[in-house]
């Protein structure tokens, strides 16, 4: 569904990404792990057009979206669960959702996915008048994801999804992306609990210093001597 190839993208002078290429295929999970600095969130805003890279392509189905606006880049159906959540703290959770369908693409289908979004997190259904910015970092988390999905993505890429959650909600956040996963929502998960991400992945790949050290199955991550030395602590 998305490939990366030969990215490079720079701060000024500070290159942040060398020559980065990945593929992440339709229905997958594809972890992208590293150390903080190593260019994860960089390649993130690449995909999403927030940020213009220097070199390179990335193609989403087929067509070339480097460098095109963020407006456009979610119209064609890549969403992104931002790293601190994002959301409006000043409007209440209903706008917020209703915020997530404004694109497009979304509009048509917009009852329906509001729905889903709240079979999906039913604590947003009882805090729908509340105002976003009085919910916990939990709830704030669920309802970023349920704004996304009010977009109606076919890629969703999350940007350190459980940063400040609690262990017990940690776990229910890797529960539902599993449940969008098996669905047959296409993942990038950028997430600081490598164990638990390399375990959701079909495919995984190392960031180190904006280039891609090492990259397979999840699983074989997970096994690999350096991945266990330098990000498991084993």
């Amino acid at each position: 569904m998305l490939t990366v190839s030969d990215l490079d993208l720079f701060y000024g002078d500070a290159q942040a990404l060398d020559g980065v290429t990945l593929e992440v295929a339709a229905g997958g999970t594809t972890a992208i792990v590293g150390a903080n600095g190593a260019g994860k969130t960089s390649l993130i805003r690449s995909i999403a057009g927030i940020l213009k890279p220097a070199r390179g392509s990335i193609r989403f189905k087929g067509r070339d979206i480097a460098g095109l606006p963020s407006h456009v880049v979610c119209d064609l159906g890549i969403g992104q669960v931002a790293e601190g959540r994002q959301i409006f703290p000043t409007l209440s959770v209903r706008e917020n959702l209703e915020m997530g369908a404004v694109i497009p693409r979304a509009r048509a289908a917009a009852k329906q996915t509001f729905d889903r979004a709240l079979d999906l997190f039913p604590r947003l259904r009882e805090r729908l008048d509340q105002a976003a910015g009085t919910l916990s970092g939990g709830e704030q988390q669920m309802l970023a994801i349920g704004r996304c999905l009010m977009g109606k993505p076919e890629l969703i890429m999350f940007d350190e999804p459980s940063l400040g959650l609690s262990p017990a909600l940690v776990q229910e956040l890797f529960r539902i992306i599993r449940r969008l996963a098996e669905d047959g929502m296409t993942i990038i998960l950028v997430e600081q609990n490598v164990a638990a991400s390399l375990r959701l992945a079909d495919r995984a790949y190392v960031l180190e210093n904006g280039r891609v050290v090492l990259s397979g199955s999840g699983e074989a991550l997970l096994a690999d001597p350096a991945v266990k030395q330098a990000y498991l602590g084993l």
